[in-house]
Formats: structure tokens, sequence, C-alpha cells
């Protein structure tokens, strides 16, 4: 399986492509807001070939959705995400603008499937295993890719950190309960491709992170 990372948007949201042989992929967390941004995510998946089988937010917060209509209209599909989630929608303007962003920037999106934890996400040869992991936000949700050893998880776990829990719906303690229970259930060597900053692995959290890990 092929990942390509890029990096959208004022607050550097990590926006996923993965895909197979088969040139069927899935698009997480659609970040890209200025027009060049559209273009570049759009023109990798054209240039590709690329059949976009299924877009997928790890959250619902605004920095990770700004592209969600974008990519939904220009492939016929419809995001995925948690049901938990969905207050977030409702309040998409303060949120903007509580960030700084003109709240008319971004239009609501509609979620048109909802994911649970235990749920299968297929996409040619491959399968993504739906992990629900909240406390960041409600509804947060981790992909892991169990062949290629590395899970997309949003802004739950990040190298040395963890996700800000004081936004609406968060949770610490909950947080880190699903951290310690669910992240660190997959093996060590499994890589962790964050919503921000750069991956890292189960192993060095368990080790290292001031959060979740040894020393905490």
């Amino acid at each position: 399986m092929k990942s390509k990372l890029f990096e959208f948007n004022p607050l550097a949201v990590n926006t996923y492509v993965l895909s197979d042989e088969t040139g069927e992929c899935v698009v997480i967390d659609p970040a890209c807001y200025y027009p060049d941004e559209k273009a570049l995510l759009l023109n990798y998946i054209i240039d590709n070939d690329l059949v976009v089988k299924h877009l997928l937010n790890t959250h619902l917060h605004f920095d990770h959705i700004f592209g969600n209509n974008f990519i939904a209209s220009q492939f016929g599909i419809s995001a995925e995400a948690h049901p938990d989630d969905l207050f977030l929608l409702e309040s998409l303007p303060e949120q903007l603008r509580a960030f700084g962003f003109d709240d008319a920037s971004i239009n609501i999106p509609t979620i048109g499937t909802f994911l649970y934890h235990g749920d299968s996400i297929k996409f040619g040869n491959q399968i993504l295993r739906v992990f629900h992991v909240p406390g960041h936000s409600p509804g947060s949700l981790v992909f892991y890719h169990e062949p290629s050893g590395s899970v997309y998880g949003g802004d739950v776990l990040f190298n040395g950190s963890i996700g800000r829990t004081d936004l609406e719906g968060g949770n610490y303690e909950t947080l880190v309960d699903g951290i310690r229970n669910i992240m660190f259930s997959f093996p060590n060597e499994t890589i962790v491709y964050p919503g921000h900053g750069p991956f890292t692995t189960i192993a060095n959290e368990k080790k290292y992170n001031p959060f979740v890990g040894m020393k905490s």
C-alpha cells in the first residue's frame, strides 16, 4: 500500500491518500483550504489515475474537514465519520471564528456514512480497521492497516504528545485511557501517522511520551 502525505492549511493538518496497485484509494482528512492546496490534492489523484472509494474523517474539527465538500463533489462520494462528532458541525462557524477564520470560508459538510468501532473499510486489496478512541473529540477514530503496520491516528496520539482535550467534548482521562488500552495494543513497531507533525511508533510513545508513556 502506498501512503501519500500532504500538509494543508494554516494549522498544518496532515492529509493522507492511501492507494494500492488496483488504483483504488481513500482520502483521510482532506484539510485543503486554499485553492492551490485543493488543486494539489486533486491533481495527485488524477495524475495517478486513482479512484476515490472513501472519504474518511478521523474527527470533525474544522481544520480537518476544510476539503470535505470539495472532494465529495469532485468524486461523487460522501464523507464517513463517527456520529458522536456531528455536534461539531453545528458549531462550525463558532470554531472558525475562535481560530481567526472567516466563518463563511467553509460550507458545513454532510456525513453520508457513520463509522463505528470494529468496522472495516475496504478499498482495492486493502482493509482498514476502525477503532474509536475518544477524548480529543467524542467521535475520534483511528484507522489501522495491519499488513503495513501503520495506523492513521488523527489527533489522538502525536510524536511526544497527545491531542488537546480543552475543546468542546474533550476529556483528558478518556483520551489517555484510549491510547493506553487501544493504541498501545498495536504491535510496538506500528508506525503512527498523526493529524499534525511527524510520524512516530507505538514503541517510541510507550517509552518516551510524557503523557502516556512509561515515565508519565
